[in-house]
């Protein structure tokens, strides 16, 4: 018997959760190149922001490291298992990966901002936005690369292909 829609869509959605680790290593190793070369500190604001979440209430110049990585690769993990439904439905390839960066984009900006830890992003340097959407396409790209290679598109349907 073949497995429900429901049991295949909790398995994309683990093989996601892996595949979104994936990209969180590739986005860490950019990340890390980037600030060789860049001389950018790191940002804690993830950090502060899941300790927030977590009811707890940082300093504004807090640095814990270890809650920093909490922070990317559980988002990394969530989000990536997203983007496995995403492929075992057929949402894949190019433009999905696109918008899944905007997803990214999107998820962490709501957190930060609604814990109040972070600023808006139209409060930025361009400097500053320019790396952090370059970091989270890549994260976003790797993801889907590596879910839509994982996962074939079992039930992608054709019904709704119209808007009526």
């Amino acid at each position: 018997m073949a497995p429900s829609r429901g049991r295949m869509l909790a398995i994309a959605a683990g093989q996601g959760a892996v595949a979104g680790l994936a990209g969180v290593a590739v986005m860490t190793a950019g990340e890390k190149l980037e600030q060789a070369l860049t001389h950018r500190p790191n940002s804690y604001v993830p950090a502060r922001t899941l300790l927030s979440l977590l009811g707890r209430h940082p300093a504004p110049d807090a640095q814990p490291p270890h809650w920093n990585h909490a922070m990317h690769w559980g988002t990394g993990a969530v989000l990536g298992a997203l983007r496995g439904v995403w492929s075992v439905t057929g949402i894949r390839g190019p433009v999905a990966n696109t918008t899944f960066s905007v997803v990214r984009l999107a998820t962490d900006q709501t957190l930060e901002n609604a814990t109040g830890i972070g600023a808006p992003p139209t409060s930025w340097p361009l400097q500053e936005t320019v790396v952090d959407v370059g970091h989270k396409a890549v994260y976003a790209w790797a993801t889907g690369l590596v879910a839509d290679a994982w996962i074939a598109p079992v039930l992608e349907s054709r019904q709704g292909t119209t808007s009526h």
